[in-house]
């Protein structure tokens, strides 16, 4: 083979390599169900092809995301709650980690909303109808202007960060109602609210679809959504907060 002919078939074969380099870049982020509803699975089809870096979602809760990233596994853990929570719940599981390492970018906000049958027709409740509707004081839909049929309150067992903002600002620390139909993570608190016509629920705003009604909760119920690195982010993590911050902006529900 010529020597110009070599050369192109090396110059080839790097060109090759650097886009295959480049494309077979990924990106771990994993966590709460609230912040990766709400931001980074709808970011995560635009910002590959933005980007041309895979980015791997992965739905734990915020304390499991959390501890997954201090070993290493994820290259983010990102959450609705607070990182003090996400700190104790990692120790509480024996996993310890100075926070003074720990650095927490905000990208977007959580809300959480009231799910209801599509077929209820209350548009919007304040905090002490809530609040006695979840302790089980307002027992009936009439008593908050909707139809004469029995209230059943649904209570995610796999959701505790979310349950826990929701107890504290809107129950006041009160127990949920004894008689709450017990149901799993945000996905099955939506199709059991979708499946019950005197149901209600709380999910993050990101879960409600058709299936649902998401009614007014006045004051609302929100929280910060953040990015959680040990140290500073990495060039590819960066390069996702910048997205979601940036051209992101418009997929963030």
């Amino acid at each position: 083979m010529k020597k110009a002919g070599r050369i192109a078939v090396v110059l080839g074969v790097v060109g090759m390599a650097a886009v295959s380099a480049a494309y077979g870049e990924e990106i771990k982020v994993g966590g709460g169900g609230a912040a990766i509803a709400g931001v980074f699975n709808p970011v995560k089809a635009p910002f590959e092809k933005a980007t041309g870096i895979n980015l791997i979602v992965l739905q734990s809760s915020p304390k499991d995301g959390f501890v997954d990233m201090v070993s290493g596994k994820l290259d983010a853990a990102v959450a609705a709650v607070p990182l003090e929570s996400m700190v104790k719940g990692a120790e509480a599981a024996g996993v310890k980690v100075d926070p003074a390492s720990l650095v927490r970018t905000e990208v977007g906000t959580n809300r959480t909303v009231l799910l209801v049958h599509p077929g209820n027709k209350v548009a919007k409740l304040g905090k002490e109808q809530v609040k006695g509707i979840f302790t089980g004081k307002i027992v009936n839909w009439k008593e908050v202007g909707g139809d004469d049929r029995d209230i059943i309150v649904v209570w995610g067992k796999g959701t505790p960060g979310q349950n826990a903002q929701f107890s504290k600002e809107v129950l006041d620390g009160e127990p949920v109602a004894k008689d709450a139909l017990e149901s799993g993570n945000y996905a099955k608190i939506r199709e059991t609210v979708a499946a019950t016509p005197e149901a209600i629920g709380i999910d993050p705003h990101g879960i409600a679809d058709a299936s649902v009604k998401a009614i007014e909760q006045d004051p609302p119920v929100t929280s910060p959504i953040i990015v959680v690195t040990k140290g500073k982010p990495s060039a590819g993590v960066q390069k996702l907060i910048d997205f979601i911050k940036g051209p992101g902006k418009q997929f963030v529900k």
